[in-house]
């Protein structure tokens, strides 16, 4: 037992400090956006002065900023959109913004050559007040904002919950009050089966089953195909069982004293459930229910594979949204270089999604502490 609680303890301090350090690094360090613009010509081991193609997305450079062209780190000694070679380009030529740079700073060696069409990358660094209050998720320009994120992962538990709340508590409560022996051990393996379900088969059911049911009721030009409303009604399907496993051992193990003395004051069965048992297992419901709802917000593949895959600030349950995990597992599964801003992202991602929870799961000791019973 000292092992397992020592090894849960290490495994916990270990994502803290994993998840705490890139985190850090993500808000402190150079993050590098990809301007879309390209060099023109190429870059030799002699040239200070660069040529790219025109656009808006370097306007803003200064002297003593920083670009980055292949792994080389430039630091910008003049940038003039009103000095400019006109240059024929290929497509009838064009003006052509000109960048004096100095070579090979911040620690790194000049890389030569560079070929023209590689892409020029800038320098930006977020910050707190922009992670939390910017309503656009775009790292690739240096938009970031995780309030859509955010808020998906909110709509999608909260949809969750309302529906594994009544269903779980209701299946606990006849379980534990109602059923004999005999159903209670036919019905409860049954019902338990649903938290054994593969998650990813439980999101294709929620875009092949639950979207087409939802489109059939509301509209099918109301209702996304992705949306987070079905994706959170599955996800509150997955979750029932947490929910009645748990208020079921808590309202079994209110003494049947109580239920006694209930019955012997004239109370019906109902009357006993509702006012004497299920207020003596508040404690352990109410630690389902928050542990549910951690469950929930920490779901992976019915959102990744049935909400959708962009970041959208909406509050409608028919719209498409990206959760946090949904956008953590979509970004990290493809071709993702190392120390890229949407690499770097995710670590930020994984720690307010870890606050969250931990968060959450703290809460629930709190209540089961303040609301516990002892008889």
């Amino acid at each position: 037992m000292f092992t397992c609680g020592l090894l849960s303890l290490f495994t916990t301090l270990g994502i803290i400090l994993v998840l705490g350090n890139e985190s850090i690094a993500f808000f402190t360090r150079d993050q590098w956006v990809n301007s879309n613009r390209a060099l023109l010509t190429d870059l030799d081991e002699d040239s200070t002065v660069i040529t790219v193609e025109a656009g808006k997305a370097l306007e803003s450079l200064a002297p003593g900023s920083a670009i980055r062209i292949g792994q080389e780190v430039m630091e910008v000694t003049q940038f003039h959109n009103d000095t400019i070679e006109i240059e024929a380009t290929g497509t009838g030529g064009g003006y052509l913004p000109r960048i004096a740079v100095k070579r090979g700073v911040r620690g790194q060696h000049m890389i030569t050559p560079h070929r023209a069409g590689i892409a020029v990358e800038y320098n930006d660094r977020p910050t707190l007040v922009e992670f939390f209050s910017n309503t656009n998720w775009i790292p690739a320009i240096g938009e970031f904002g995780v309030l859509p994120l955010i808020n998906a992962t909110l709509m999608t538990s909260a949809i969750a919950m309302l529906v594994a709340l009544p269903l779980g508590l209701g299946a606990a409560i006849y379980l534990s009050e109602y059923a004999s022996d005999r159903v209670r051990a036919t019905l409860k393996p049954v019902l338990e089966i649903l938290a054994g379900i593969p998650t990813v088969v439980y999101g294709y059911f929620a875009l092949t089953f639950m979207t087409p049911l939802l489109r059939a009721i509301f509209g099918a030009d109301v209702v996304n195909i992705y949306n987070t409303g079905s994706a959170g009604i599955v996800v509150g399907i997955l979750i029932t069982p947490l929910v009645s496993s748990m208020s079921e051992d808590a309202l079994r193990a209110v003494p049947n004293a109580l239920r006694e003395a209930s019955y012997g004051l004239g109370a019906t069965k109902l009357e006993t459930v509702l006012k004497v048992v299920a207020p003596a297992a508040l404690s352990g419901i109410l630690a389902a229910f928050i542990v549910a709802a951690s469950r929930a917000i920490g779901e992976t593949m019915i959102v990744a594979i049935a909400a959708g895959a962009g970041p959208n600030l909406s509050f409608s349950p028919f719209d498409s949204a990206e959760t946090m995990t949904g956008h953590i597992a979509r970004i990290s599964g493809g071709d993702l270089s190392y120390d890229s801003i949407d690499y770097n992202s995710i670590f930020a991602i994984g720690l307010t999604l870890f606050v969250m929870t931990f968060i959450l799961n703290a809460l629930s000791r709190v209540v089961i502490t303040r609301y516990r019973e002892a008889y």
